[in-house]
């Protein structure tokens, strides 16, 4: 696909700084002490920023392929379908990773003063 020159390079460092940040800071939160029961949780996240990056850069190989070749079409369509496939399995980690999230777990005692109150 025709672009300017300098296209590819800013995707690619654009890309890469946004997810190393990310990555970075879920990284810091899956090894804290203070988060420790969504551990799981964080490696389902970090499962998925792996994957949609791996599908990004099939993306920026489909999109940058030499259109000259003669079976351009079916290796552009080709990386295109590992994209999604990526795509689609990085969201099933995603949305493992926010359930896990929402998972509330029940206390291990009810003290008696957690109670509604009675009215006199």
């Amino acid at each position: 696909m025709p672009m300017e020159q300098e296209t590819m390079g800013l995707l690619i460092g654009g890309f890469s700084t946004v997810m190393g940040i990310t990555f970075m800071i879920v990284l810091r939160m899956f090894f804290s002490k203070k988060r420790k029961s969504f551990r799981t949780a964080y490696g389902l996240i970090m499962c998925h920023l792996i994957l949609f990056s791996l599908a990004v850069y099939q993306a920026l190989r489909a999109i940058s392929f030499d259109g000259y070749y003669p079976m351009a079409s079916e290796e552009i369509s080709l990386r295109l379908a590992i994209t999604g496939g990526l795509w689609t399995i990085s969201m099933v980690f995603l949305i493992l990773g926010i359930i896990k999230f929402s998972v509330t777990k029940k206390p291990l005692y009810v003290r008696s003063f957690d109670t509604v109150p009675q009215k006199r």
